[in-house]
C-alpha cells in the first residue's frame, strides 16, 4: 500500500508510523511491536521495501487491521534489483550499497510524513536523517534499538563517551577476540565508525525516551548506563520475538518435527547463523567438526548468499560428514523455522551466532545458547549471555579461529551429559519473571507514547 491510499483509511486512534532497518532482526522486533501496541488503541504504519515486507507478512493475523504495510521503494539497478532490498541472503559486496540506497530514500520517507501525518515517528539506529525530518515537520520521534544495551553501550562509550565509567565486567570488556573483531574494517560491512556515529545520534535525537528490545534481569546495569550518559529515560521492552504457532500448517517444520519427534527430550542441538550471515568453507568445517565429536542429534540450517550455486553443501561439509553422523543429523539448506525448532521439547540447545533476536528467542524458549558469534554486536551479546549464566561461548583461538574441540566440549556438556544444569535453572527462573511483567511493560509503554502523541 502507498501512503495515500494509507492515508484515505483514516484511522480514529492515536497514528504512529515505524521506520526499522530492512535486517530481518530488525523488522521482526518492530513488527512485535507494532502487534502490542495495534491492541493498545494505536493505528500503525508499517515502512519499509516490498520484500522485506513480504517476508513479516505471514505473522500478521486477520485481526491486526491496526497495522497498515507502507512499501519504500530504494533506487535499483540491473546489480541491485527490488529482490535484493533486504539483508536477507544479500551478497557481501551489495552491504554498503543497501546502506547508500536506504539513505537515498530519505526524500520518499518524507512525502510519507507529510501525507500521512502520524501523530509520532518511532526509528531505528541506522538512519540519522529520520529523525531530522520529522522534527522538520513538527512530529516528536523516539528511538526504538534492536540491539542489545551493552553492545550499544560499548559503542556510544567508543566514540561518544570516552571518559565515562562503564559498567562491564572484565571478561566481556576485555575479550581480545571480542574487541578485535569489532574493530576491524571488513569490506562485508559498513565500517564501525560510521555505525557509531549513526547510533549516537539517534539515540540523542530521541525525544525524552529511548526503547530498548531487552530487560532489566539480563542487561539492567547497561540499560542503567544509557540513561545517565543519554540524559533519558530507556525503558526496556523485551523481549519481543515472534511466537509461533505451533499447530499451523507448515510443510518445512513438519518435515522437521517429524525427525524431531523421534528424538529424547532435551536431546539435540539446533544449529543456526541467523540470515545476514554465511559461514566460510573453513568454518563450516571447524563447526562440522565440533558437532561430529559431540555425539549429539542436531539439526543444521546452512545458508548461503542469494544466487549461490547449486549443490553448496556438499562442497562445504568435510567429506564423509553426513555419512558419519548419519541419523543424529538433519541438514536442511537455507531458511529453518527457528522459533518452532525452539519450542520443541526434544531441543536441549542452540548453537548460535549470538543475533539478538536469536538470544531473545532462545530466552523466551528456555533453550541454553552455545555461542559461537561472527561479527558485529554478537561477541558482546555471547558475553552478555554467559555472564547472565544463560548461554556459554565456545571461545576462539588466539589467530581468532573457531576451536572444533571446544564446540565439542559444550555441546557435550549443555546437551548430552547435562551437567550444566544451572543454565536451565536460570533460564527458568527469568521466563517467570518475563511471564508475569510483559504485559505491564506494554502497558507503561503505551501510557508514555500517549503522552507524546497528545503533546
Amino acid at each position: 500500500m502507498d501512503a495515500q491510499q494509507a492515508a484515505n483509511k483514516s484511522p480514529t486512534a492515536s497514528t504512529i508510523f515505524m521506520l526499522p532497518w530492512v535486517g530481518y532482526g530488525h523488522l521482526s522486533a518492530y513488527l512485535e511491536l507494532a502487534k502490542a501496541l495495534s491492541t493498545r488503541n494505536f493505528h500503525v504504519y508499517f515502512c519499509s521495501t516490498p520484500v522485506s515486507l513480504a517476508s513479516i507478512k505471514p505473522r500478521l493475523i486477520p485481526s491486526c487491521s491496526s497495522i497498515q504495510f507502507v512499501e519504500l521503494h530504494l533506487p535499483s539497478s540491473d546489480e541491485f534489483p527490488p529482490h535484493l532490498h533486504t539483508t536477507n541472503g544479500l551478497p557481501a559486496h551489495l552491504v554498503p550499497t543497501i546502506h547508500q540506497a536506504f539513505a537515498a530514500a530519505a526524500q520518499t520517507f518524507e512525502a510519507f510524513l507529510q501525507t500521512l501525518r502520524p501523530h509520532l515517528l518511532i526509528y531505528d539506529s541506522l538512519q540519522p536523517w529520520a529523525p531530522r525530518i520529522a522534527s522538520s515537520l513538527n512530529i516528536p520521534a523516539i528511538n526504538f534499538f534492536t540491539a542489545g544495551a551493552f553492545a550499544v553501550s560499548h559503542v556510544l562509550r567508543a566514540f561518544h563517551y570516552p571518559d565515562s565509567q562503564f559498567p562491564s565486567s572484565d571478561f566481556v570488556l576485555h575479550s581480545r577476540w571480542k574487541i578485535k573483531n569489532t574493530t576491524a574494517e571488513s569490506p562485508t560491512q559498513v565500517k564501525i565508525p560510521k555505525i557509531g556515529e549513526a547510533i549516537g545520534y539517534c539515540l540523542n535525537a530521541s525525544r525524552g525516551v529511548i526503547l530498548t528490545n531487552s530487560f532489566r534481569e539480563l542487561e539492567g546495569k547497561y540499560i542503567d548506563y544509557l540513561s545517565v550518559i543519554l540524559k533519558k529515560r530507556v525503558l526496556p521492552i523485551g523481549p519481543l520475538v515472534y511466537q509461533p504457532n505451533q499447530d499451523e500448517e507448515d510443510e518445512d517444520y513438519s518435515r522437521i518435527k517429524n525427525w524431531l519427534d523421534r528424538k529424547e527430550a532435551s536431546s539435540t542441538v539446533l544449529v543456526s547463523f541467523g540470515s545476514e550471515f554465511f559461514l566460510s568453507k573453513e568454518e563450516t568445517e571447524a563447526i562440522a567438526h565440533g558437532l561430529e565429536q559431540s555425539e549429539a542429534n542436531f539439526i543444521w540450517g546452512i545458508r548461503f548468499p542469494k544466487g549461490a550455486k547449486k549443490n553448496a553443501i556438499e562442497e562445504a561439509l568435510p567429506e564423509g560428514f553426513l555419512e558419519r553422523v548419519g541419523g543424529r543429523a538433519m541438514v536442511v539448506e537455507e531458511w529453518v523455522p527457528q522459533g518452532k525448532i525452539l519450542k520443541h521439547g526434544n531441543i536441549g540447545g542452540f548453537v548460535s551466532h549470538c543475533g539478538w533476536n536469536s538470544a531473545m528467542e532462545s530466552i523466551m524458549c528456555g533453550v541454553p545458547v552455545i555461542g559461537i558469534p561472527m561479527q558485529v554486536d554478537q561477541p558482546f551479546n555471547a558475553g552478555i549471555l554467559e555472564e547472565a549464566g544463560v548461554g556459554v561461548e565456545a571461545k576462539r583461538d588466539s589467530d581468532g579461529k573457531i576451536q572444533r574441540d571446544e564446540v565439542a566440549k559444550l555441546i557435550k556438556e549443555v546437551v548430552v551429559e547435562r551437567t550444566r544444569e544451572d543454565i536451565r535453572n536460570k533460564l527458568e527462573e527469568i521466563n517467570e519473571i518475563l511471564r508475569t511483567r510483559r504485559e505491564e511493560k506494554l502497558d507503561e509503554l503505551a501510557t508514555e507514547i500517549s503522552l507524546l502523541c497528545k503533546n
